[in-house]
């Protein structure tokens, strides 16, 4: 059986989901703890970043890899063109989401931690030995996320500003590609790493950002929200995530 280590709110472990259901392999989401996995994620893998997924014997860590990884070891339902341009085009967006999933990571976790709870009590999980002692384990995985993604009030504007140049970049290139697909005529990995990185911006349902989970944050996010809805880009995300998104694991994991 294959397993996906990850972090349920991560939009990048959301990107890694996504790839094995496109794929339809099996697979477990199994949960590692923030701050804790680090040293679980060298030992495997040798960095210390999710999503990893083993599968057998193998271990593969980063989004981008897996992607490559599936393609070629389950060639069907193609998550990149074999050759030719629109194989490197794919690449190309994808390489400029890892960015913006950095800068939306950071700014999402600011409004999580400051204004609602509730992400809290995803992140804790519904059992094991975090949820058994949160009175403790709540204030000590605030800190944790707070000093490893460098929240502060510079590097949270910071993150802001990016990811208003990346969704203005990006809508322009949905234009330009006609709107249904950003490369092709087919679901890619263009398509899914865009709509992973974006969707804890838009409150997707079904997702770990879905109303009832963030329903806390700021007025800032809210008018944001509303700002993407309105782009081509993001009538296009709420799209391919009703139609195409078909999920066969809980994101909640285990």
């Amino acid at each position: 059986m294959r397993t996906l280590y990850q972090f349920p709110l991560s939009h990048f472990c959301e990107k890694a989901r996504w790839m094995l259901d496109h794929k339809e392999l099996d697979y477990v989401a199994q949960n590692l703890i923030p701050g804790v996995h680090r040293a679980f994620a060298r030992l495997k893998t040798g960095q210390n970043r999710l999503p990893i997924l083993r599968d057998q014997d193998r271990w593969i860590a980063d989004s981008t890899q897996i992607a490559l990884y599936l393609d070629d070891a389950y060639p069907e339902h193609g998550l990149l063109y074999p050759e030719g341009p629109w194989r490197q085009q794919s690449l190309n967006i994808n390489e400029m989401t890892l960015e913006l999933g950095r800068h939306v990571r950071r700014w999402m976790l600011a409004q999580a931690l400051a204004y609602d709870d509730e992400s809290m009590d995803i992140l804790i999980g519904e059992q094991g030995y975090l949820r058994q002692f949160e009175k403790y384990s709540r204030p000590l995985l605030k800190a944790v996320v707070a000093r490893g993604y460098a929240l502060n009030e510079e590097t949270v504007a910071e993150s802001r500003q990016q990811i208003d140049v990346a969704v203005q970049r990006l809508n322009a290139l949905l234009v330009q590609a006609g709107g249904q697909y950003f490369v092709g005529s087919r679901l890619g990995l263009a398509d899914i790493a865009v709509c992973s990185m974006l969707a804890p911006l838009l409150a997707i349902p079904g997702t770990p950002w879905e109303k009832e989970n963030f329903e806390n944050l700021s007025e800032e996010y809210r008018e944001y929200q509303q700002y993407l809805e309105d782009l081509p880009l993001g009538q296009y995300i709420c799209r391919i995530y009703r139609t195409e998104r078909g999920a066969r694991v809980d994101w909640r994991g285990v």
